[in-house]
């Protein structure tokens, strides 16, 4: 269910980057435009390396049990850099482009911290859909898995509060497509809250894996079709 869940939103966002890639063809130099193809792409290639016949793949051809992991986590993290990237243009300003570069830089810093946490960490049972909960206590696995989780849940809020602030100030359908992209935006938060919960139990000694792999997948999936259809 959760490859199926992963591949529809795939294709829903990547459908989605279709549709708008004529007018980035058309007016390429535009930096809101190749936000908004990123954060689609970005969003759609997330859940494409986060299925589980993609992880099991991706860890086969690599030799390297869990590597999928720091993949799946750096994509994410990339989406979270595009999507403040979005919100940076969003809001305009006078140092739209510094604030944007230093978004940017932010999340390189934090895909940095995932590669060296990998590294250093030890994963060797491969852990295709419980992986956070199940190395939630493992030194340095365990702060990859937060660091990603913290930086997605911060770009997935902050977008929320954007959209919907900004849905506010406009009417018609440029209202409607704010509200979407709000509402996908916080589920898509929900998405990281719930693995953090599950993580934060598993510290406890309680097993709330279920948390991570059957509700945090749903509620990713009903981000990506809002965020889409807005």
């Amino acid at each position: 269910m959760n490859s199926l869940i992963n591949y529809l939103s795939c294709a829903a966002l990547w459908l989605g980057l279709a549709v708008r890639a004529p007018d980035l063809l058309r007016h390429r130099h535009d930096p809101y435009l190749r936000a908004i193809c990123a954060v689609l792409g970005l969003a759609g290639l997330c859940f494409a390396l986060g299925a589980p016949p993609t992880v099991g793949a991706v860890n086969r051809l690599s030799g390297v049990p869990n590597l999928a992991a720091p993949i799946t986590y750096a994509a994410i993290t990339g989406y979270c850099a595009a999507s403040q990237v979005l919100v940076v243009h969003w809001r305009g300003g006078p140092r739209v482009r510094r604030t944007a570069r230093r978004w940017t830089l932010a999340y390189a810093v934090v895909v940095l911290g995932i590669a060296l946490t990998f590294a250093l960490g030890d994963a060797p049972v491969e852990r295709r859909t419980d992986l956070d909960t199940y190395y939630a206590t493992t030194p340095f696995i365990a702060q990859m898995i937060v660091l990603y989780l913290v930086a997605h849940l911060t770009a997935a809020t902050v977008t929320t509060v954007s959209a919907l602030r900004w849905a506010r100030q406009v009417r018609g359908g440029l209202r409607a497509g704010l509200t979407l992209i709000g509402a996908g935006s916080l589920c898509g938060a929900g998405y990281s809250a719930t693995k953090l919960v599950a993580v934060g139990a598993r510290w406890s000694g309680r097993d709330w894996s279920a948390l991570g792999t059957t509700v945090s997948p749903a509620a990713a999936g009903l981000g990506a079709l809002l965020v889409v259809v807005g």
